[in-house]
């Protein structure tokens, strides 16, 4: 992806709420059934909080039960990036913004078609650009 966005921890924490820092640069968690989105129904794009990415879409938002925004897919695979997660004693894939690495929440293999995935996302990682 191009036009990458690179900042200091400091410009970072200028821009961002503390919670918005701890989970979108330190790869921080919020708690389960606690932010704006987990139960959104309103239509648009949801957007990184850190750098307005385009991410997901809300035609592809599911309600997993979990407590978090849950997608089956990002709106374009480039948008997003994953990697191994190994902390927790457990291995997960981490999911990060292609743009400028924000930890956005992790993938799993047990979504519904037609990708069976489930990206769990941190809320207060996400900015939604509500359609009209």
């Amino acid at each position: 992806m191009k036009d990458r966005v690179s900042k200091t921890d400091e410009e970072w924490k200028q821009q961002l709420t503390p919670e918005q820092f701890h989970v979108c640069r330190q790869k921080g968690t919020e708690t389960a059934f606690t932010g704006a989105y987990w139960d959104c129904k309103e239509k648009g794009v949801y957007q990184c909080v850190c750098c307005g990415n385009d991410l997901f879409s809300s035609e592809t938002k599911f309600d997993s039960g979990t407590g978090w925004p849950s997608f089956w897919a990002p709106l374009a695979e480039e948008n997003v990036k994953t990697e191994e997660d190994r902390s927790l004693f457990t291995r997960r894939i981490e999911v990060m913004c292609g743009k400028c690495n924000a930890h956005l929440g992790h993938v799993f293999d047990d979504g519904p078609a037609p990708t069976n995935l489930r990206y769990c996302i941190n809320s207060v990682s996400l900015k939604l650009a509500k359609k009209a």
